[in-house]
C-alpha cells in the first residue's frame, strides 16, 4: 500500500502563491524548510492531511515553463457558485462554471482557476463521486 502524502509545485514568488492557496482554498502553511538555495513550504487544512508542497528557488527570477504535460490539482468545495464568486473578488478570474455528465446524470459541477504561477486548479463541487 501506498499513501499519497504531497504534490509539488514551483513558485516564483512565496507570499504570492501562500496568499492565493490560503485566501482561495483555506490551505495553511504547516512547516517551511529553509536550505541552501531553495526552500520547501507545506500547506494542508484540518479536511485532509494531502499537502501541497511548493518549492521556491533562491536564484529563480523567470515564472516556470509549465510546459504541455501539467494536468492539474483539484479541491473540493461545499459552495462552489461561493467559491467562484470569492476567487473573482480576489482577482483571480475564475473560468465559468460547468456541469460534466456521464450516461446522462450529473457526474460534476467544477470550474478552473490558475494560480499565480500559471498552475490549473479544478474547483469541483461535492457530491457524488466527490463526497
Amino acid at each position: 500500500m501506498a499513501k499519497a502524502v504531497h504534490m509539488m509545485i514551483r513558485v516564483l514568488d512565496e507570499a504570492r502563491a501562500i496568499a492565493f492557496y490560503r485566501n482561495g482554498f483555506g490551505l495553511d502553511r504547516v512547516e517551511t524548510h529553509r536550505f541552501d538555495g531553495f526552500s520547501l513550504i507545506y500547506l494542508s487544512n484540518a479536511e485532509t492531511g494531502f499537502e501541497i508542497e511548493l518549492t521556491v528557488n533562491a536564484d529563480r527570477t523567470e515564472p516556470y515553463d509549465l510546459g504541455d504535460g501539467y494536468g492539474h490539482v483539484a479541491f473540493v468545495v461545499d459552495d462552489l457558485p461561493a467559491a467562484h464568486r470569492r476567487l473573482a473578488e480576489l482577482g483571480h478570474a475564475p473560468r465559468d462554471i460547468k456541469s460534466f455528465l456521464k450516461d446522462g446524470e450529473p457526474f460534476a459541477r467544477f470550474f478552473f482557476v490558475a494560480d499565480p504561477d500559471g498552475y490549473q486548479i479544478e474547483v469541483i463541487e461535492r457530491g457524488g463521486r466527490f463526497a
